[in-house]
């Protein structure tokens, strides 16, 4: 009989023998026992994945039970034994992350192969077309250098589940009946070439006509994740290429630059007279475009323009696009009177992909960069997005200045971040009566001329204000009033 350690509800340590190793999905998470020292009584679970800072949320020891868990759930879920992918992006943190989540992977007795540094979206199209049962990617995305974070992706390339994630944190909690002590271990390969078949993917899903020969692109590679791959692909589809921040730096990734720091990339494409220029975040599952002007060109101009490419070639379903609440006021009213269609969906790439798995859409995306398409992947790829936008520009014989002239006129949005540290607060912000009185006092105010978005953030402690409005004076006066609010309710109690 396979020896087993079972942790009840109390957290005590009993022996017992092996008679399931099923989690249990009755018991809540707001009801768990903290039996992993050091965790947060809230969800571990953000909007993608754990994130917080590195040594003091996500430590070694963490790590590893993350890996066992992780193992422990998939194999249940998928009911095989195949491999784990792993990558991660430049953070100092990021090998000793990767290391602790193999170590626990092996002791679930799976395998797990290494590919070191990659894009986020590397390792779901890996992990999709390969035997792999799961994928993990070591990245904050655009935090800072002291954080970092771990996305679990299914077999499908997608984001696991809501309920993988919290049999994974029952694990980690103690609430999921047996630990069983392996007798069988897994083995670590490192297998930095399967990095080139995703390279090799992203070029194939482009157009025959779709080279980039006469073009000058700057690249800002946020000292991160696509700081290798990302020039040899534009210089393999024949682009002049500008490179800034371009080697793996985990000092530095995303400071003051990469996809929310455009500031660099507009001065660069002016001074080199590029035709355009992207930025990529960390692990580059988001991007950023400036036009030749130096304009900053965000997700929602990139969502309108390969809409309107794939509307025109009877690619789009329904002339279906899927946005987030975010999503600007004044795209959402362009692509509907050009016949389109605009369902929004809560924040998060997670809610984008479920919603167009729903609906059958093949296009959707956030204003901070993320983009799927479900015609050449199933994930937010910064790469996909910027190599298709260039092929777009280039065959249009156009500019992208211009192409966005085209597209539609912004509604002044404000975006505002209010740091709310006590996680208490920043769950249940919904309840604090004073501050729903002003949000109610704003949407009557502005009524249909605008919109007004109060939200936690899923992977900083934030509470985010977004306010859009036809007027900016409207715009800038519920800004400063939301964000006062939230700071007398919020942050001074």
């Amino acid at each position: 009989m396979v020896p087993v350690v079972s942790y009840g509800l109390n957290g005590k340590k009993e022996d017992s023998a092996a008679k399931n190793g099923n989690l249990q999905p009755e018991q809540k998470l707001e009801a768990m026992p903290n039996f992993y020292p050091g965790l947060p009584e809230t969800p571990l679970f953000g909007t993608d994945g754990i994130r917080g800072k590195a040594g003091e949320v996500l430590t070694a020891n963490l790590a590893l039970e993350l890996g066992y868990w992780a193992g422990c759930v998939l194999k249940a879920s998928t009911g095989d034994s195949g491999p784990f992918i792993i990558g991660q992006d430049s953070r100092n943190s990021s090998d000793m992350l990767a290391t602790a989540i193999t170590a626990g992977l092996t002791s679930a007795g799976l395998e797990v192969w290494q590919l070191g540094l990659c894009p986020t979206p590397c390792v779901a199209h890996l992990t999709r077309h390969s035997e792999a049962i799961g994928g993990i990617m070591i990245s904050a995305s655009h935090n800072p250098p002291e954080d970092n974070g771990i996305k679990f992706f299914s077999r499908e390339g997608t984001k696991i589940s809501t309920y993988q994630a919290e049999q994974i944190e029952k694990g980690l909690r103690g609430l999921a009946g047996t630990k069983y002590i392996g007798e069988r271990w897994g083995r670590r390969y490192y297998r930095p070439q399967l990095v080139s078949l995703y390279q090799e993917a992203l070029i194939n899903g482009l157009s025959s006509e779709s080279h980039l020969r006469g073009m000058k692109i700057v690249l800002d590679l946020a000292w991160g994740a696509s700081a290798e791959i990302a020039p040899q692909i534009f210089q393999q589809l024949g682009a002049e290429i500008i490179c800034l921040h371009a080697r793996p730096d985990g000092d530095r990734i995303n400071v003051q630059c990469g996809s929310t720091h455009l500031n660099k990339l507009q001065q660069a494409v002016i001074e080199y007279q590029a035709h355009m220029g992207f930025a990529f975040d960390g692990d580059a599952d988001r991007v950023m475009a400036v036009d030749g002007t130096g304009q900053p060109v965000d997700g929602d101009y990139i969502l309108y323009l390969w809409g309107q490419s794939l509307m025109r070639e009877g690619k789009l379903p329904m002339n279906l696009l899927i946005a987030t609440v975010m999503a600007n006021l004044g795209f959402e009213r362009a692509w509907s009177t050009a016949g389109g269609k605009f369902i929004r969906t809560a924040v998060g790439d997670q809610q984008v992909q479920a919603k167009m798995w729903e609906t059958g859409a093949m296009l959707g995306g956030e204003q901070s960069g993320h983009v799927i398409c479900h015609h050449y992947g199933v994930s937010g790829d910064g790469l996909q997005t910027a190599l298709h936008i260039a092929g777009l520009v280039r065959n249009s014989g156009s500019s992208l200045e211009s192409l966005v002239r085209n597209s539609f006129q912004r509604y002044p949005q404000i975006l505002q971040n209010v740091r709310v540290v006590d996680p208490d607060k920043r769950a249940q912000w919904q309840k604090c009566e004073e501050l729903q009185q002003v949000i109610a006092e704003a949407e009557t105010t502005m009524a249909e001329s605008g919109r007004i978005l109060v939200r936690a953030s899923g992977t900083e402690p934030l509470i985010r204000v977004m306010v859009e409005s036809a007027s900016a004076d409207i715009a800038n006066y519920w800004t400063t009033k939301l964000t006062e609010a939230v700071e007398t309710y919020l942050v001074a109690r």
